[in-house]
């Protein structure tokens, strides 16, 4: 297991369950159905479990504000249109993010058991949430599960002069052995250097930027976070081009274009909006079983855990094996919640009438 740092002072662990039931009471009470309400809850309470606390329950206010002022549509009509029996695209008429993308998965798992692959695009959502979530769902299932993402344009791309393409992410998750021990591979990043969220959190801090980092407005480099708007592409041309691509790959494939519409004269095209695409993979359709697929992913996995370990290294680790371990740690101890995040969330409790953890309470 993954050791976890003690949480910083003024932190509460609280249940995990006991802030999923929080979280969709919550959201239910800002105007989601029980279902959907009790959907999003489980992926900010997924992203909490595993260290991914940008999108986890610090979400929630986030989400309820969205969903007052109509940016997120709390009663969505969502739709698959008709068409190949293995691609689709499932209308998310501005729907959540964990709403129709966790329907897209399931809608993916089930074309890829009859067609053996199956991909599924999503059409105009509302903030996709942790895409990690999503592939895992399809990797719970036994299936490869492979996700991008584009969202509004907020990061610098390579000779552009400002913000011009967004952070757009990429998730594989690969299933092993259901008798391994072992978590499965679960590759989870942005395009960016950094995340928007560190940016704020040093400006906060007052702590210097990493170099390459993060730009100011016309898109100089800079390390100072009061003159940091906006984070960097991963690896310059390579993490611009990278995020181009996932533009072409969700919003032009299903219709929904967002880059040439943000940079053109229409005001419309700065409403907020995401798009995305989910593919499911069935190992048994490419020509070996099941079994000798995630025997082999096993195996090779193992291999990679028992290469001699570098000098000042503490081990050797794939993609999704150190949030693992921090999802066992923390669904053991609670999930550490800040102290902003608890006075926000506690805020929204009194005011919708919801109430509180009692370990959140006694945080207070």
């Amino acid at each position: 297991m993954t050791d976890t740092p003690t949480p910083k002072p003024g932190k509460v662990r609280v249940p995990a369950e006991d802030l999923r039931t929080f979280s969709a009471a919550l959201l239910e009470k800002g105007g989601l159905s029980a279902e959907h309400a009790r959907t999003t809850a489980d992926v900010f309470v997924w992203a909490a479990l595993r260290g991914v606390d940008s999108h986890g329950i610090a979400r929630v206010p986030a989400y309820l504000e969205l969903l007052a002022k109509g940016v997120a549509n709390a009663e969505p009509d969502l739709r698959t249109e008709p068409g190949a029996p293995a691609a689709t695209v499932l209308h998310a008429d501005r729907a959540p993010g964990p709403v129709a993308l966790t329907a897209a998965a399931d809608e993916a798992v089930r074309r890829a058991r009859t067609n053996g692959v199956a991909a599924v695009g999503v059409r105009e959502t509302v903030h996709t949430g942790a895409l990690g979530y999503y592939v895992s769902r399809i990797a719970d299932q036994g299936l490869v599960g492979i996700g991008f993402v584009a969202g509004m344009p907020n990061m610098g791309y390579t000779g552009v002069k400002g913000a011009a393409v967004a952070t757009s992410p990429l998730a594989v998750a690969v299933p092993g052995a259901s008798s391994s021990d072992r978590p499965p591979l679960l590759l989870d990043m942005a395009t960016a250097t950094i995340a928007l969220g560190k940016i704020r959190q040093a400006k906060a801090a007052g702590t210097p930027l990493p170099e390459g980092a993060a730009a100011t407005a016309d898109g100089t480099p800079t390390t100072d976070p009061q003159q940091a708007v906006m984070p960097l592409p991963l690896g310059g041309a390579k993490g611009s081009g990278m995020s181009l691509t996932f533009e072409l790959l969700t919003s032009v494939l299903v219709g929904a274009p967002i880059f040439a519409a943000f940079h053109s004269d229409d005001p419309a095209g700065r409403k907020h909006r995401q798009n995305a695409l989910l593919i499911a993979l069935d190992p048994a359709a490419f020509g070996g079983g099941t079994r000798d697929f995630t025997t082999a992913v096993d195996a090779t996995l193992g291999t990679l855990k028992a290469l001699p370990v570098a000098d000042g290294a503490d081990g050797v680790h794939y993609p999704g094996e150190r949030s693992a371990g921090i999802a066992a740690e923390r669904g053991t101890q609670g999930v550490p919640v800040a102290p902003k995040v608890r006075a926000d969330l506690t805020s929204h409790a009194e005011r919708l009438g919801v109430r509180l953890p009692e370990a959140l309470a006694a945080g207070n």
